[in-house]
């Protein structure tokens, strides 16, 4: 994999917060392979069921199959230094329409990313998404 590093706009490149926010934020556009240059070589992503990807074109991937749109409202972002890496929780709510064009809003999130110089090294995704799915009455 090709990773162009990419800068944090209205922010500080060496913040771990502010290089979550923007790889989140490209993501969400969606455009995964600006995404990627927020990215370590060998970063490994691993989504909602335990999916596995190295790219974050394979998250915008499965998520094209299962919203028409969605996008996320970041609450708030914890950070917690460690030995060997940054860990960044990103909490907050997805929004956007189902494949048949019904709005949602309210399905939590929690995405957990470890940031290493400046990259983020891995990333580790839940949300609400599949219980929504199994029971359309959870929705909001």
């Amino acid at each position: 994999m090709d990773l162009k590093m990419h800068t944090v706009s209205n922010g500080d490149a060496t913040d771990p917060a502010a290089i979550v926010r923007a790889y989140l934020e490209a993501s969400m556009v969606p455009d995964p392979d600006r995404a990627a240059g927020f990215m370590a070589p060998g970063c490994t992503i691993t989504f909602t069921g335990g999916r596995v990807f190295d790219h974050p074109s394979g998250p915008t991937a499965v998520n094209a199959a299962r919203y028409k749109w969605v996008k996320k409202r970041m609450g708030r972002f914890d950070v917690a230094p460690g030995p060997d890496a940054t860990v960044v929780y990103s909490i907050g709510h997805l929004f956007g329409e189902w494949p048949d064009g019904t709005a949602f809003d309210g399905n939590r999130y929690v995405d957990r990313f470890e940031v290493v110089d400046g990259r983020i090294t891995r990333m580790d995704v839940w949300n609400d998404s599949a219980e929504w799915i199994l029971d359309p009455a959870l929705r909001r």
